[in-house]
């Protein structure tokens, strides 16, 4: 594996609870994995060092000081659009000390949930974790354990098989979801429904929220 840049080099401080740094928040409808078309507040936190070639949010990778929101108005913001879940995304929400946070969503009534590569340890309480591994930066054994929903990103044929390799090692109750990327969605697609027809302890993942042009 390569050798990452830390929480500081891409311009962070250290690992903290409050406050934390928010690239945007907003109340959308979840796009894509277990709770696709649900109501859901995103709260996309700036940082990231897994580094994928194609992630489509490379401005979330890095931190500006003005970013860092207190974690008590991210919980007000959170419960005054009426949401019943929050899910903390990123960049890569785990370098961060998400202790506080889970603490202020649970106060305001607000399930947490959120949506990590794996690469760090994770803080906090959530009632749902997604855990979604790169080949750019090897995931953590605990998430194996914690997840309920593991969801891979098919950008070759050959992530078919490293895709199975995660699966075997999660509990049999998680839910598994492949998903084509985005800009080889007109190959891999087909491709993917033809697995999951054969291989149907897997569901396909869509990216609906790009489809439908909402946040």
């Amino acid at each position: 594996m390569r050798n990452r840049p830390t929480l500081e080099s891409l311009g962070g401080k250290p690992r903290q609870a409050d406050p934390l740094p928010v690239m945007e928040q907003f109340y959308t409808l979840q796009g894509e994995g277990a709770w696709a078309g649900a109501p859901a507040y995103f709260i996309r936190l700036a940082g990231c060092d897994v580094g994928c070639t194609w992630c489509d949010v490379k401005e979330s990778w890095t931190i500006g000081e003005a970013q860092y929101q207190p974690v008590a108005a991210l919980a007000a913001q959170a419960q005054a659009s009426g949401a019943p879940r929050a899910v903390i995304t990123g960049g890569e929400p785990a370098l961060h000390d998400l202790t506080q946070l889970t603490a202020a969503l649970h106060a305001a009534g607000i399930r947490t949930h959120i949506e990590t590569a794996g690469v760090h340890p994770l803080s906090g309480t959530f009632d749902w974790v997604c855990f979604s591994p790169k080949k750019f930066a090897a995931p953590l054994d605990e998430y194996y354990e914690r997840a309920h929903e593991l969801k891979v990103v098919v950008y070759h044929e050959s992530d078919l098989a490293w895709a199975e390799g995660h699966a075997q090692r999660c509990a049999p109750e998680v839910r598994l979801f492949l998903q084509p990327e985005w800009s080889r969605r007109g190959q891999m697609t087909p491709l993917l429904i033809r697995y999951v027809q054969a291989h149907p302890h897997w569901q396909l993942s869509i990216q609906t929220h790009k489809y439908l042009e909402i946040p």
